[in-house]
């Protein structure tokens, strides 16, 4: 069996920020701009992408091949034994809206936001450019206004960018910048490493489930146990390879790790469900934790993994953001 650190040296991240100047009629969205930006380039990648472009991806003879079916509506590969009672797949992507508030943009301002992509979804970067285009001639949030899309820029594990798009030649520059696990883990030990302490800020909503119930506290194993559920999804579905870890031995050293102090609070947050044609609740926790214990460094490589593909229900659209702190 080998350790959370070995093990996620295979995980293959690409990071982007995605830049869109607002038209002549401004923009209006809404405080929390994630559902918005997922429910929109969710409808253009289908129409750009979907060759049946009617029923359902499941049904479809040509979803083991489809982009659309890939990235939107992941289902087990043929035969797979692994992980299919999952209730939902993770999908290969997260989009991470800004996190101000404001709902009024301006004409010509300008708006950033995030995409991650994660193992074999990184090839599909020239979709989703596509997509962020067509999307701004649809336009989005109220009135469904448009936009063009400005910029786009490869981050790397340190977030320095590199432009590799934009809108004046409209050319994808063919610089490869994948974060790799190994990175990651190297740069959370020069930071982390040897504390007995460590905070997790919650930066956007959180919704995670633990014996059936969505939880209102969030003890440190339940922010564990909802890591190895995610990464463990992505890592068979998105990258052809099982997870090899002990997972009831570190759910059981991850219950040891105590609670030192607890600043969260219970955001109700709803969204409009095109597919269940009603709005959804998507409630969560939102604030900081801070966790003492003398195994913490275990944890590390899982902790900062789950800073870049986020942790819980709803990441696609941003949900279940954190970032990680420590106490000086």
């Amino acid at each position: 069996m080998n350790t959370l650190a070995q093990e996620l040296t295979a995980f293959r991240i690409a990071k982007y920020e995605v830049v869109i100047r607002t038209g002549e009629q401004g923009l209006v969205l809404p405080p929390y701009k994630g559902s918005t930006l997922r429910g929109g380039f969710g409808r253009v990648f289908r129409r750009v992408a979907c060759a049946q472009r009617q029923g359902e991806c499941k049904e479809c003879v040509l979803k083991e091949t489809c982009p659309y079916a890939y990235i939107f509506e992941t289902s087990p590969p043929e035969g797979s034994q692994v992980l299919r009672n999952l209730e939902n797949i993770s999908r290969p992507f997260v989009l991470e809206p800004p996190l101000e508030t404001k709902t009024e943009y301006a004409p010509g301002e300008e708006l950033a936001f995030g995409l991650a992509l994660f193992g074999k979804a990184v090839r599909y970067l020239p979709y989703f450019i596509i997509c962020f285009e067509e999307l701004g001639r649809v336009g989005i949030g109220k009135g469904r206004k448009p936009y063009q899309l400005a910029r786009i820029s490869a981050l790397d594990v340190e977030d320095t960018a590199t432009e590799i798009y934009n809108a004046r030649d409209r050319i994808v520059k063919n610089i490869d910048i994948v974060i790799a696990g190994e990175k990651v883990w190297e740069r959370a030990q020069a930071q982390y490493l040897g504390r007995n302490e460590i905070s997790i800020r919650l930066l956007t909503v959180t919704r995670l489930k633990h014996d059936n119930h969505f939880v209102r506290s969030l003890p440190f194993h339940v922010l564990i146990r909802g890591l190895l559920r995610r990464i463990s999804s992505l890592s068979y579905f998105h990258h052809e390879r099982e997870l090899r870890v002990d997972y009831k031995g570190l759910i059981e050293r991850a219950e040891q790790v105590t609670t030192v102090k607890e600043n969260t609070r219970w955001v109700d947050w709803a969204r409009y469900s095109h597919r269940q044609d009603g709005r959804v609740n998507l409630g969560g926790l939102m604030g900081e934790v801070t966790y003492r214990g003398n195994n913490l460094d275990e944890f590390l490589p899982l902790l900062a993994l789950g800073e870049l593909i986020h942790v819980g229900k709803g990441a696609v659209f941003g949900m279940g953001r954190y970032e990680i702190g420590f106490t000086k």
